[in-house]
């Protein structure tokens, strides 16, 4: 069974850092587009950042020049930058590594998440 393992979360005060990172296993990992998604008490989950096995990468705009998402195909590993970190950063952070399939299908799974809090 795939497993996505989310670490480095905490707690954090404005304007600090924090890395966190997912390790994949039981997945060819290389194959897949991986991201980070967040989900903050009361709101919906959203899409934090994407890195494709291309290379490509897309961010929402909140956090556009603040997180930096990367990847080591050989450690099965994905990392999430988090610089400048504000309040509104405050959630719960989120694995997922998807593959499309077919047409119809894709292989999409997500990690346990990772609490975030960014306070003073």
């Amino acid at each position: 069974q795939v497993q996505l393992v989310e670490s480095g979360g905490g707690l954090v005060q404005p304007g600090g850092s924090l890395r966190l990172s997912c390790a994949a296993s039981r997945i060819i990992f290389s194959i897949y587009t991986m991201g980070w998604s967040r989900q903050a008490p009361g709101k919906q989950r959203e899409l934090v950042a994407t890195l494709t096995i291309g290379g490509s990468t897309n961010y929402a705009d909140s956090v556009k020049g603040r997180f930096t998402i990367s990847r080591d195909n050989a450690k099965n590993t994905v990392y999430l930058q988090m610089n400048g970190l504000k309040p509104g950063d405050t959630a719960v952070y989120y694995c997922n590594a998807r593959r499309r399939v077919s047409a119809t299908s894709v292989d999409d799974y997500w990690g346990q998440g990772t609490q975030v809090t960014v306070s003073s």
